[in-house]
């Protein structure tokens, strides 16, 4: 009966995958609708591209950054939301909010809180004397973007963790409190190892969905200034639509794609040591 559910998802998935290594081998940049058979030369270029190992850098602070800040934050907001007594529902619901707000329309507030003409957040930063185009300057754009990131998606942490406190057996808790241990002793001997699965596939479902983050670098500060917040996922596409050379772009999209798997690899290892 699963059979037919297979089938369509193999073929959505298999045959762009296909795809991808067939255009990866190709030149498009002669003729679009006619590429020539090109070899290994879109890898030899991508792999000697200082350009893509310095998005890649980029990448990794951003996604080193971003998870952290995401994880601490979500995890210490589960904890608050699940020890509310009464409304913990409506509190984690309105929580979820900005999970429905679209990346590119993020960017767009994102840039028009930090416009330093009109803009709310570059005020509040103007009273306290930081006078700096927040996204315009190489060492603030980055933090800014992480920020961002951090405020849409921080939520999901949460209800994925909140879903396992809720999940906890009681005995190991009331076996802690008959022990005496106080609060901080259950959160970290009992409460972050029960919860730590949870912990887990929220880090795999964020760590493969921020490596194609590109909405709101897109529509905030594309790639600047002076390259500080080109990421790899946004070098993908500027290297496709902008400069129309599709076969590195898949070579890209596919080194990505071997480094997706890796984590997500890693991360069920991590998983499968928890059961264990």
């Amino acid at each position: 009966m699963l059979a037919p559910s297979v089938v369509i998802l193999a073929i959505i998935s298999i045959v762009p995958l296909f795809y991808m290594i067939y255009a990866s081998l190709m030149n498009y940049t002669l003729n679009p609708d006619q590429p020539v058979f090109y070899q290994l030369h879109n890898w030899l270029s991508v792999l000697r591209d200082a350009t893509y190992w310095h998005s890649w850098g980029r990448t990794v602070v951003f996604v080193v950054v971003g998870l952290a800040v995401e994880l601490l934050l979500g995890t210490g907001l589960a904890l608050a939301i699940y020890h509310i007594p009464k409304g913990r529902n409506l509190v984690a619901t309105l929580w979820m909010l900005p999970l429905f707000v679209a990346p590119i329309v993020t960017g767009l507030l994102g840039r028009f809180l930090l416009n330093t003409t009109y803009g709310m957040y570059a005020w509040l930063l103007q009273c306290i004397g930081m006078n700096t185009d927040i996204l315009g300057t190489t060492s603030t754009a980055m933090p800014a973007i992480i920020l961002m990131d951090v405020w849409e998606w921080t939520p999901l942490i949460t209800i994925i963790v909140l879903a396992g406190l809720q999940a906890m057996p009681e005995e190991p808790l009331e076996a802690a409190d008959v022990d005496g241990a106080s609060y901080w002793m259950k959160l970290r001997y009992v409460i972050l190892p029960l919860v730590k699965r949870a912990i887990v596939v929220a880090l795999l479902i964020r760590s493969m969905d921020i490596l194609r983050y590109v909405d709101t670098i897109l529509i905030t500060t594309q790639g600047g200034p002076a390259d500080s917040t080109k990421t790899v996922g946004y070098y993908l596409v500027q290297v496709a639509f902008q400069f129309q050379d599709f076969g590195r772009a898949a070579a890209i999209g596919l080194t990505m794609l071997v480094v997706t798997i890796f984590l997500g690899k890693s991360f069920i290892r991590i998983f499968a040591r928890g059961e264990e």
